[in-house]
Protein backbone atom coordinates (compact mmCIF):
# COMPACT_ATOMS: atom_id res chain seq x y z
CA UNK A 1 0.00 0.00 0.00
CA UNK A 2 1.11 3.57 -0.65
CA UNK A 3 -0.17 6.93 0.50
CA UNK A 4 -3.11 8.53 -1.30
CA UNK A 5 -1.34 11.33 -3.12
CA UNK A 6 -3.33 14.47 -2.26
CA UNK A 7 -0.60 16.63 -0.70
CA UNK A 8 2.03 18.52 -2.74
CA UNK A 9 5.06 18.01 -0.51
CA UNK A 10 8.33 19.81 0.07
CA UNK A 11 11.19 17.32 -0.16
CA UNK A 12 11.98 17.77 3.54
CA UNK A 13 11.51 15.22 6.33
CA UNK A 14 11.06 17.06 9.64
CA UNK A 15 12.03 14.81 12.54
CA UNK A 16 12.50 17.13 15.53
CA UNK A 17 11.14 20.35 16.97
CA UNK A 18 12.02 22.67 19.84
CA UNK A 19 10.33 25.98 20.53
CA UNK A 20 10.01 27.86 17.23
CA UNK A 21 12.56 25.70 15.40
CA UNK A 22 12.41 22.34 13.60
CA UNK A 23 15.10 20.05 12.18
CA UNK A 24 15.10 17.71 9.21
CA UNK A 25 16.63 14.24 9.03
CA UNK A 26 19.97 15.70 7.91
CA UNK A 27 20.21 17.97 10.94
CA UNK A 28 19.32 21.19 9.10
CA UNK A 29 17.59 23.68 11.39
CA UNK A 30 14.60 25.75 10.23
CA UNK A 31 12.85 28.75 11.75
CA UNK A 32 9.17 27.84 11.95
CA UNK A 33 6.81 30.66 11.03
CA UNK A 34 3.98 28.33 10.09
CA UNK A 35 3.54 26.05 13.10
CA UNK A 36 1.96 23.31 11.01
CA UNK A 37 -1.09 25.39 9.93
CA UNK A 38 -1.16 27.48 13.14
CA UNK A 39 -1.40 24.35 15.29
CA UNK A 40 1.74 24.83 17.41
CA UNK A 41 0.70 27.36 20.02
CA UNK A 42 3.18 26.99 22.89
CA UNK A 43 6.16 25.81 20.83
CA UNK A 44 7.42 22.41 19.76
CA UNK A 45 8.25 19.90 22.50
CA UNK A 46 7.62 22.27 25.40
CA UNK A 47 8.98 20.44 28.50
CA UNK A 48 5.82 20.99 30.58
CA UNK A 49 3.64 19.71 27.74
CA UNK A 50 5.87 16.69 27.20
CA UNK A 51 5.92 15.85 30.92
CA UNK A 52 2.14 16.10 31.36
CA UNK A 53 1.32 14.01 28.30
CA UNK A 54 3.95 11.41 29.18
CA UNK A 55 2.60 11.06 32.70
CA UNK A 56 -1.02 10.84 31.53
CA UNK A 57 -0.42 8.25 28.81
CA UNK A 58 1.39 6.13 31.38
CA UNK A 59 -1.70 6.27 33.59
CA UNK A 60 -4.73 6.31 31.26
CA UNK A 61 -4.78 7.45 27.65
CA UNK A 62 -8.43 6.85 26.85
CA UNK A 63 -11.80 5.85 28.15
CA UNK A 64 -15.21 6.59 26.68
CA UNK A 65 -17.62 9.44 27.34
CA UNK A 66 -19.92 7.07 29.19
CA UNK A 67 -18.08 7.78 32.45
CA UNK A 68 -17.06 10.88 34.39
CA UNK A 69 -13.86 12.50 33.13
CA UNK A 70 -12.64 15.07 35.64
CA UNK A 71 -10.09 16.34 33.14
CA UNK A 72 -12.92 17.52 30.88
CA UNK A 73 -14.48 19.39 33.79
CA UNK A 74 -11.14 20.99 34.69
CA UNK A 75 -10.61 22.06 31.10
CA UNK A 76 -14.08 23.60 30.84
CA UNK A 77 -13.55 25.61 34.03
CA UNK A 78 -10.05 26.76 33.08
CA UNK A 79 -10.92 27.63 29.49
CA UNK A 80 -14.06 29.52 30.48
CA UNK A 81 -12.12 31.77 32.83
CA UNK A 82 -9.17 32.46 30.55
CA UNK A 83 -11.23 33.22 27.44
CA UNK A 84 -13.97 35.23 29.15
CA UNK A 85 -16.85 32.86 28.41
CA UNK A 86 -17.30 31.07 31.74
CA UNK A 87 -21.11 31.06 31.33
CA UNK A 88 -20.85 29.03 28.09
CA UNK A 89 -20.82 25.21 27.87
CA UNK A 90 -18.07 23.12 26.29
CA UNK A 91 -18.40 20.20 23.88
CA UNK A 92 -15.13 18.45 23.01
CA UNK A 93 -14.34 16.74 19.72
CA UNK A 94 -11.32 16.01 17.54
CA UNK A 95 -10.88 18.66 14.83
CA UNK A 96 -11.92 22.03 13.51
CA UNK A 97 -14.14 20.61 10.80
CA UNK A 98 -15.92 18.48 13.39
CA UNK A 99 -16.37 21.54 15.60
CA UNK A 100 -18.05 23.41 12.75
CA UNK A 101 -20.23 20.40 11.89
CA UNK A 102 -21.53 20.30 15.45
CA UNK A 103 -21.99 24.06 15.62
CA UNK A 104 -24.13 24.06 12.47
CA UNK A 105 -26.08 21.06 13.71
CA UNK A 106 -26.81 22.80 17.02
CA UNK A 107 -27.97 25.91 15.18
CA UNK A 108 -30.37 23.88 13.06
CA UNK A 109 -31.70 21.99 16.10
CA UNK A 110 -32.28 25.36 17.75
CA UNK A 111 -34.32 27.15 15.09
CA UNK A 112 -35.33 24.37 12.71
CA UNK A 113 -33.87 26.13 9.68
CA UNK A 114 -31.48 24.82 7.03
CA UNK A 115 -30.00 27.82 5.22
CA UNK A 116 -26.56 29.17 6.13
CA UNK A 117 -24.77 32.40 5.26
CA UNK A 118 -21.02 32.20 4.77
CA UNK A 119 -18.56 34.59 3.14
CA UNK A 120 -16.40 34.85 0.05
CA UNK A 121 -13.00 33.17 0.55
CA UNK A 122 -14.22 31.44 3.74
CA UNK A 123 -12.66 28.17 4.86
CA UNK A 124 -14.39 26.07 7.52
CA UNK A 125 -13.21 22.49 6.94
CA UNK A 126 -13.50 19.51 4.62
CA UNK A 127 -16.31 17.41 6.05
CA UNK A 128 -19.97 17.48 4.96
CA UNK A 129 -21.45 20.78 6.17
CA UNK A 130 -18.07 22.34 6.92
CA UNK A 131 -16.96 22.01 3.32
CA UNK A 132 -20.31 23.22 2.02
CA UNK A 133 -19.88 26.51 3.90
CA UNK A 134 -16.31 26.76 2.56
CA UNK A 135 -16.12 29.05 -0.48
CA UNK A 136 -14.02 26.79 -2.69
CA UNK A 137 -15.94 24.76 -5.30
CA UNK A 138 -12.83 22.69 -6.09
CA UNK A 139 -13.09 20.83 -2.77
CA UNK A 140 -16.90 20.56 -2.54
CA UNK A 141 -17.95 17.15 -3.85
CA UNK A 142 -21.37 16.84 -5.53
CA UNK A 143 -22.67 14.93 -2.51
CA UNK A 144 -21.81 17.94 -0.31
CA UNK A 145 -23.32 20.55 -2.64
CA UNK A 146 -26.81 20.61 -1.17
CA UNK A 147 -27.83 24.23 -1.68
CA UNK A 148 -27.76 25.17 2.00
CA UNK A 149 -25.33 28.07 1.65
CA UNK A 150 -25.37 31.67 0.43
CA UNK A 151 -21.93 33.31 0.17
CA UNK A 152 -21.74 37.05 0.73
CA UNK A 153 -18.93 39.61 0.40
CA UNK A 154 -17.08 40.10 3.67
CA UNK A 155 -17.81 43.45 5.33
CA UNK A 156 -20.82 44.27 3.10
CA UNK A 157 -23.34 45.33 5.75
CA UNK A 158 -26.25 45.96 3.39
CA UNK A 159 -25.91 42.62 1.60
CA UNK A 160 -25.81 40.84 4.97
CA UNK A 161 -28.85 42.70 6.32
CA UNK A 162 -30.84 42.01 3.15
CA UNK A 163 -30.11 38.28 3.34
CA UNK A 164 -30.90 37.90 7.04
CA UNK A 165 -34.11 39.94 6.71
CA UNK A 166 -35.56 37.08 4.65
CA UNK A 167 -36.05 35.35 8.02
CA UNK A 168 -35.02 31.83 6.96
CA UNK A 169 -31.28 31.84 7.75
CA UNK A 170 -30.35 29.17 10.28
CA UNK A 171 -26.84 30.44 10.99
CA UNK A 172 -24.13 32.80 9.90
CA UNK A 173 -20.65 31.32 10.16
CA UNK A 174 -17.67 33.65 9.99
CA UNK A 175 -13.97 33.45 10.82
CA UNK A 176 -12.53 35.82 13.42
CA UNK A 177 -9.86 36.49 10.79
CA UNK A 178 -9.97 34.67 7.47
CA UNK A 179 -6.91 32.44 7.27
CA UNK A 180 -6.97 30.47 4.04
CA UNK A 181 -8.73 33.48 2.49
CA UNK A 182 -5.58 35.57 2.86
CA UNK A 183 -5.71 37.09 6.37
CA UNK A 184 -8.81 39.20 5.72
CA UNK A 185 -10.20 41.02 8.77
CA UNK A 186 -13.89 41.72 9.39
CA UNK A 187 -14.45 45.32 10.46
CA UNK A 188 -15.88 46.32 13.83
CA UNK A 189 -18.85 47.95 12.12
CA UNK A 190 -19.63 44.83 10.12
CA UNK A 191 -19.35 42.46 13.08
CA UNK A 192 -21.54 44.64 15.27
CA UNK A 193 -24.17 44.97 12.53
CA UNK A 194 -24.01 41.20 12.01
CA UNK A 195 -24.58 40.55 15.71
CA UNK A 196 -27.58 42.89 15.72
CA UNK A 197 -29.12 41.32 12.60
CA UNK A 198 -28.66 37.76 13.85
CA UNK A 199 -30.40 38.65 17.11
CA UNK A 200 -33.23 40.45 15.31
CA UNK A 201 -33.98 37.55 12.95
CA UNK A 202 -33.41 34.53 15.21
CA UNK A 203 -30.25 33.53 13.35
CA UNK A 204 -27.41 31.81 15.21
CA UNK A 205 -24.03 33.56 14.98
CA UNK A 206 -21.13 31.09 14.79
CA UNK A 207 -17.59 32.43 15.16
CA UNK A 208 -15.00 30.10 13.65
CA UNK A 209 -11.91 30.82 15.76
CA UNK A 210 -10.14 27.63 14.71
CA UNK A 211 -7.16 29.43 13.23
CA UNK A 212 -7.61 32.95 14.62
CA UNK A 213 -8.37 31.95 18.20
CA UNK A 214 -6.44 30.67 21.21
CA UNK A 215 -4.37 33.82 21.57
CA UNK A 216 -3.07 34.01 18.02
CA UNK A 217 -4.46 37.49 17.35
CA UNK A 218 -3.10 39.00 20.56
CA UNK A 219 -6.42 38.48 22.32
CA UNK A 220 -7.83 35.10 23.23
CA UNK A 221 -10.33 35.32 20.36
CA UNK A 222 -9.99 37.60 17.36
CA UNK A 223 -13.67 38.62 17.56
CA UNK A 224 -12.98 40.19 20.96
CA UNK A 225 -11.42 43.12 19.06
CA UNK A 226 -14.83 43.71 17.47
CA UNK A 227 -16.85 44.00 20.67
CA UNK A 228 -19.32 41.18 19.93
CA UNK A 229 -20.38 37.93 21.60
CA UNK A 230 -21.33 35.06 19.28
CA UNK A 231 -23.80 32.32 20.10
CA UNK A 232 -21.30 29.56 19.31
CA UNK A 233 -17.50 29.61 19.06
CA UNK A 234 -15.49 26.84 17.42
CA UNK A 235 -11.84 26.14 18.26
CA UNK A 236 -9.18 23.59 17.35
CA UNK A 237 -5.58 23.90 16.07
CA UNK A 238 -3.79 25.63 18.98
CA UNK A 239 -5.97 24.02 21.69
CA UNK A 240 -3.75 20.92 21.90
CA UNK A 241 -0.41 22.13 20.46
CA UNK A 242 -0.47 19.31 17.92
CA UNK A 243 -2.62 16.78 19.73
CA UNK A 244 -5.79 16.35 17.60
CA UNK A 245 -8.56 18.21 19.39
CA UNK A 246 -11.45 20.58 18.75
CA UNK A 247 -14.17 22.18 20.81
CA UNK A 248 -17.46 24.02 20.60
CA UNK A 249 -18.21 26.81 23.09
CA UNK A 250 -21.99 27.06 23.41
CA UNK A 251 -23.97 29.97 24.84
CA UNK A 252 -26.74 29.54 27.44
CA UNK A 253 -29.18 30.05 24.55
CA UNK A 254 -28.94 26.30 23.91
CA UNK A 255 -30.33 23.50 26.08
CA UNK A 256 -28.46 20.18 25.90
CA UNK A 257 -30.40 16.98 25.18
CA UNK A 258 -29.02 13.50 25.81
CA UNK A 259 -27.84 11.98 22.55
CA UNK A 260 -28.08 15.25 20.61
CA UNK A 261 -24.31 15.32 20.01
CA UNK A 262 -21.74 12.60 20.45
CA UNK A 263 -18.17 11.48 19.78
CA UNK A 264 -15.98 8.44 20.41
CA UNK A 265 -12.59 10.06 20.84
CA UNK A 266 -13.48 13.66 21.63
CA UNK A 267 -12.35 14.91 25.03
CA UNK A 268 -10.33 11.80 25.83
CA UNK A 269 -7.98 11.86 28.79
CA UNK A 270 -4.84 12.40 26.74
CA UNK A 271 -6.39 15.21 24.69
CA UNK A 272 -7.63 17.01 27.80
CA UNK A 273 -4.21 16.73 29.39
CA UNK A 274 -2.64 18.26 26.27
CA UNK A 275 -5.16 21.14 26.39
CA UNK A 276 -4.59 21.73 30.11
CA UNK A 277 -0.82 21.81 29.53
CA UNK A 278 -1.35 24.39 26.78
CA UNK A 279 -3.37 26.61 29.13
CA UNK A 280 -0.70 26.24 31.83
CA UNK A 281 2.03 27.45 29.52
CA UNK A 282 -0.07 30.19 27.94
CA UNK A 283 -0.80 31.63 31.37
CA UNK A 284 2.65 31.12 32.91
CA UNK A 285 4.53 32.54 29.92
CA UNK A 286 1.89 35.19 29.07
CA UNK A 287 1.78 34.01 25.46
CA UNK A 288 -1.30 36.01 24.44
CA UNK A 289 0.48 39.21 25.44
CA UNK A 290 3.60 37.98 23.67
CA UNK A 291 1.65 37.37 20.48
CA UNK A 292 0.31 40.93 20.63
CA UNK A 293 3.72 42.48 21.33
CA UNK A 294 5.79 40.51 18.83
CA UNK A 295 3.00 40.69 16.27
CA UNK A 296 2.87 44.49 16.51
CA UNK A 297 6.64 44.61 15.97
CA UNK A 298 6.46 42.36 12.92
CA UNK A 299 3.53 44.24 11.39
CA UNK A 300 5.31 47.56 11.86
CA UNK A 301 8.58 46.36 10.36
CA UNK A 302 7.00 44.45 7.47
CA UNK A 303 4.96 47.50 6.44
CA UNK A 304 8.26 49.31 5.84
CA UNK A 305 9.26 46.89 3.07
CA UNK A 306 8.38 48.39 -0.34
CA UNK A 307 8.34 45.01 -2.10
CA UNK A 308 5.15 44.01 -0.26
CA UNK A 309 1.87 45.29 -1.68
CA UNK A 310 -0.08 44.98 1.60
CA UNK A 311 0.53 43.69 5.12
CA UNK A 312 -2.55 42.51 7.04
CA UNK A 313 -3.22 40.80 10.33
CA UNK A 314 -3.28 40.91 14.09
CA UNK A 315 -0.86 39.40 16.56
CA UNK A 316 0.95 36.40 15.11
CA UNK A 317 -1.52 35.93 12.25
CA UNK A 318 -0.05 37.96 9.40
CA UNK A 319 -0.60 38.02 5.64
CA UNK A 320 1.88 39.49 3.15
CA UNK A 321 0.30 40.21 -0.21
CA UNK A 322 2.51 40.69 -3.27
CA UNK A 323 1.72 41.93 -6.77
CA UNK A 324 3.23 38.78 -8.25
CA UNK A 325 2.89 35.06 -7.36
CA UNK A 326 4.97 34.14 -4.31
CA UNK A 327 5.74 30.49 -5.07
CA UNK A 328 9.42 31.06 -5.93
CA UNK A 329 9.92 33.60 -3.14
CA UNK A 330 8.52 31.21 -0.57
CA UNK A 331 10.63 28.35 -1.92
CA UNK A 332 13.79 30.47 -1.73
CA UNK A 333 12.93 31.46 1.82
CA UNK A 334 12.66 27.77 2.70
CA UNK A 335 15.63 26.41 0.75
CA UNK A 336 18.11 29.28 1.11
CA UNK A 337 17.16 30.83 4.44
CA UNK A 338 15.56 27.79 6.13
CA UNK A 339 12.28 29.49 7.09
CA UNK A 340 8.90 27.77 6.95
CA UNK A 341 5.94 29.97 6.01
CA UNK A 342 2.41 29.39 4.76
CA UNK A 343 0.53 30.52 1.69
CA UNK A 344 -2.94 31.76 0.75
CA UNK A 345 -3.82 31.53 -2.92
CA UNK A 346 -1.03 32.57 -5.27
CA UNK A 347 0.03 35.97 -3.96
CA UNK A 348 -0.13 35.87 -0.14
CA UNK A 349 2.43 34.51 2.33
CA UNK A 350 0.99 33.60 5.74
CA UNK A 351 2.97 33.91 8.95
CA UNK A 352 1.63 31.76 11.82
CA UNK A 353 4.51 31.06 14.21
CA UNK A 354 4.08 29.61 17.69
CA UNK A 355 2.79 32.14 20.22
CA UNK A 356 6.14 31.84 22.00
CA UNK A 357 7.87 33.51 19.03
CA UNK A 358 10.37 35.95 20.52
CA UNK A 359 11.51 39.44 19.50
CA UNK A 360 14.92 37.97 18.70
CA UNK A 361 13.38 35.31 16.45
CA UNK A 362 11.18 37.94 14.80
CA UNK A 363 14.26 40.06 14.06
CA UNK A 364 16.06 37.01 12.69
CA UNK A 365 13.13 36.25 10.40
CA UNK A 366 13.14 39.83 9.09
CA UNK A 367 16.87 39.57 8.37
CA UNK A 368 16.45 36.33 6.43
CA UNK A 369 13.34 37.58 4.65
CA UNK A 370 15.07 40.72 3.40
CA UNK A 371 17.82 38.57 1.91
CA UNK A 372 15.38 36.85 -0.45
CA UNK A 373 13.45 40.04 -1.19
CA UNK A 374 16.66 41.59 -2.54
Amino acid sequence: MKLFDVYPLFDINIVKGKGCHVWDEHGTEYLDLYGGHAVISIGHAHPHYVEMISRQVGTLGFYSNSVINRLQQQLAERLGKVCGYDDYALFLINSGAEANENALKLASFYNGRTRVVSFNKAFHGRTSLAVEVTNNPKIIAPINDNGHVTYLPLNDIEAMRTELAKGDVCAVIIEGIQGVGGIQLPTDEFMQALRESCTAHGTVLILDEIQSGYGRSGRFFAHQYNGVKPDIITVAKGIGNGFPMGAVLISPLFTPVYGQLGTTFGGNHLACTAALAVLDVMEQEQLVDNAARVGDFLLTELKKLPQIKEVRGRGLMIGLEFEQPIKELRLRLLKEQHVFTGVSGTNVIRLLPPLSFSMEEASEFLRRFQKVLG
